[in-house]
């Protein structure tokens, strides 16, 4: 039988083995307990330096609903995230390929376009892009954000063909010998053996859509019909405050599809991760 002594040694060993582990944890579910504890106050109680509420208002969910339409929102940042992690991959997972396994003038010299693309910031290129958009009468809407997808991704890219390179070459020359073309090849052998590092590029880019502020605000800050929950959660102010207890409610809502998106699909998004990178 276990004395308490030996219970209590036991729990301190494990304190210790842990706890860089048990620090960090607690530094990333601080925020959340936060927002959780905020979303129950009032009004006047976030202006100030209490940190428990002194009492309970779990109506605020449904206030943060009854002032904005969360729902409509929600929709265009699934729509927007969607729809450009679809086209990123589309166009992102031929061109990792064709980097990764096919030997062709020009290669290394397009590989090193896509890493100065990576080093570009959007800042740059946003008065000729919005210029473009413009004139095709686009602005007010999310496509702006989504069609360019179909053009790939630099860090996507650069990241599926980090991870495309571990693959042995020899299971692409089995499949030409039995046959198949490069596209066969791609489809048959490279995808099923490339999910993991598939999983991480697409959460990379579901995650960024997700959170995206700048492009949204860029493009639809005048069409309210349009906008996603980040332009959303800005319409909490008022003209003397943020309603911080309404924002930290309306934050925990948009926060749980990504949460529970990301333990759905952990295990292939750490393995491609983990893998990316191995062999360059």
């Amino acid at each position: 039988m276990t004395t308490p002594q030996a219970r209590r040694g036991g729990f301190l060993l494990f304190v210790a083995r842990h706890a860089i582990g048990l620090a960090l944890a607690i530094m990333f579910l601080a925020p959340i307990v936060f927002l959780l504890l905020t979303s129950m106050m009032t009004s006047d109680q976030t202006l100030t330096a209490d940190l428990w509420p002194h009492s309970w208002h779990p109506e605020n969910y449904v206030e943060a609903f009854r002032r904005t339409p969360l729902l409509r929102f929600i929709g265009n940042t699934f729509l927007y995230a969607i729809l450009a992690t679809g086209f990123m991959l589309l166009a992102s997972v031929p061109a990792a390929y064709a980097l990764a396994k096919l030997r062709w003038r020009g290669r290394n010299l397009t590989m090193i376009l896509i890493i100065c693309m990576m080093m570009l910031p959007a800042q740059v290129t946003t008065v000729p892009l919005y210029m473009m958009w413009a004139n095709t009468g686009l602005t007010g809407t999310l496509w702006p954000l989504i069609l360019p997808m179909l053009a790939g991704d630099a860090f996507s890219i650069f990241l599926l063909r980090q991870f495309l390179v571990t693959i042995p070459d020899d299971y692409l020359d089995a499949a030409r010998i039995d046959g198949c073309g490069e596209w066969g090849t791609l489809l048959r052998v490279i995808l099923p053996m490339a999910r993991p590092g598939i999983a991480a590029a697409a959460m990379f880019q579901f995650f960024y859509a997700w959170n995206d502020y700048y492009g949204p605000f860029l493009y639809t800050s005048e069409n309210q019909e349009n906008w996603t929950i980040s332009l959303g959660l800005a319409s909490f102010r008022s003209l003397h405050h943020v309603e911080w207890h309404l924002v930290s409610a309306a934050t925990l809502l948009t926060m749980v599809p990504v949460i529970v998106l990301f333990f759905l699909a952990q295990k292939a998004f750490v393995q491609g991760v983990t893998l990316t990178g191995v062999k360059g």
